[in-house]
């Protein structure tokens, strides 16, 4: 394709509305290049710039979409020149409110972009202003039918698990979540959001060097277990550590191990049938110990090219790592050595993934839904976010009307959503 030698390599921002603030950096004509699928969760703190260089390679040379609700332009001259790798452009979207979020212009970069990465911040702005609208479906499109990479840091990797902590309420503490794991500020999104491959039923969390993370990362994974039914799985980085994830689920770990103690962690409730924790009730401490196994973790760490892996796919191999088990006991947060539990975890969670199946996708007239989960009721949303459709549980819904583009299906449960992004020919 051709394309524009006008550069802009200065990053001038424009004002729109007060809705979003544009940082533009690099040619100001849109690239289609032969991009690749993937995803990377930075662990919170200065960028690693070997796992940087991976994310802006998957792209190919195409435009990068950087999404934020705070800060200006930092990683414009960063992503298109520092690291050396050729890029098109990058623009930056500093997100006021929803409005600046689901704008047509805002939308239209975010599908012309090869890679989408998101700051740090506060991640409840990101869940208020890009979930249940057209940014999410946008998102979603971008991750599953464009096959783009997709990443991002603190705040910008809390999101990227199907399940997530929200900050809606601001942060928790160990011994908060520990000592009631409904406590106000313990707020939690199961699987209405992102549908990202490999990330599902997981929750990640970040700066992990934090003594205030690991314990509660647990309570999370309680949580989901509980309030799901489902196992819970756990992806964590330490500041300084990133995990980047192929197409094929082998999630290399970067870093400056043994120069630094960079870790990465890979969290699951262990593979036996009688996973759930003993006791996750409001107002009481919590026991997940099952024979001090609750939680099988893979300590990885993060070196110098990115050598040391944990695959995705089965949550069983990886290199470079050990395994720990971590439990709670009545409150009390414990670790100690483990061993690999050899357990065929896509056996095992091929059922959790499948409990709803919706066909055909892409669909032309009618939706078909067969659900193991009992639900209440079925919504489905356009790009813009408008409600197409709300009604019980059923087994077919007629399309015919529609116009063609993507939708958003939430099927609503007392247990919590699950959200499947479709597509209308």
């Amino acid at each position: 394709m051709k394309y524009s030698l006008l550069l802009f390599f200065l990053s001038t921002p424009f004002f729109y509305a007060q809705n979003y603030t544009e940082y533009a950096t690099g040619s100001s004509v849109d690239l289609d290049t032969n991009h690749e699928s993937g995803v990377c969760l930075m662990g919170g703190a200065t960028e690693n710039d070997e796992a940087m260089a991976w994310f802006l390679n998957k792209a190919n040379g195409g435009d990068i979409v950087v999404l934020r609700a705070s800060g200006s332009d930092g990683y414009n001259d960063y992503f298109y020149s520092e690291l050396g790798i050729g890029i098109n452009s990058v623009t930056t979207f500093v997100i006021a409110n929803e409005l600046g979020a689901t704008d047509p212009y805002v939308l239209e970069k975010v599908a012309n972009a090869e890679a989408i990465w998101f700051a740090g911040g506060d991640q409840f702005d990101y869940v208020s202003y890009f979930k249940n609208n057209a940014m999410e479906a946008a998102l979603n499109n971008f991750i599953n039918v464009k096959q783009g990479v997709i990443g991002g840091t603190s705040a910008g990797m809390a999101i990227l698990g199907s399940a997530y902590f929200s900050a809606e309420n601001g942060t928790i503490l160990n011994a908060e979540a520990l000592a009631d794991p409904y406590h106000p500020d313990l707020t939690l999104g199961y699987n209405d959001f992102l549908d990202i491959p490999y990330l599902e039923n997981l929750i990640t969390d970040s700066h992990y060097d934090d003594p205030d993370r690991k314990a509660r990362h647990s309570v999370f994974l309680a949580r989901y277990a509980k309030d799901n039914g489902l196992n819970a799985f756990g992806i964590a980085c330490n500041e300084y550590t990133a995990v980047c994830v192929d197409a094929d689920g082998i999630a290399n770990v970067f870093g400056e191990y043994p120069d630094y103690p960079e870790y990465a962690y890979f969290l699951q409730s262990n593979c036996v049938s009688d996973f759930m924790p003993e006791n996750v009730t409001a107002g009481v401490p919590v026991t997940w110990n099952k024979n001090e196994e609750a939680l099988k973790v893979y300590k990885v760490a993060g070196t110098y090219g990115g050598i040391n892996h944990f695959n995705l796919a089965d949550w069983t191999n990886g290199s470079g790592g050990t395994w720990e088990n971590w439990y709670i006991d009545n409150g009390t947060f414990i670790t100690a050595a483990g061993e690999n539990p050899f357990c065929n975890a896509l056996s095992i969670t091929q059922e959790d993934l499948n409990i709803v199946s919706v066909y055909p996708n892409p669909f032309s007239d009618v939706i078909h839904i067969d659900s193991k989960m009992n639900y209440d009721t079925v919504e489905i949303f356009n790009s813009l976010g408008q409600k197409m459709s709300a009604q019980q549980e059923q087994e077919f819904i007629n399309t015919s009307n529609w116009p063609s583009g993507i939708y958003i299906l939430l099927l609503k449960s007392v247990q919590g959503q699950i959200a499947k992004t479709l597509i209308k020919t």
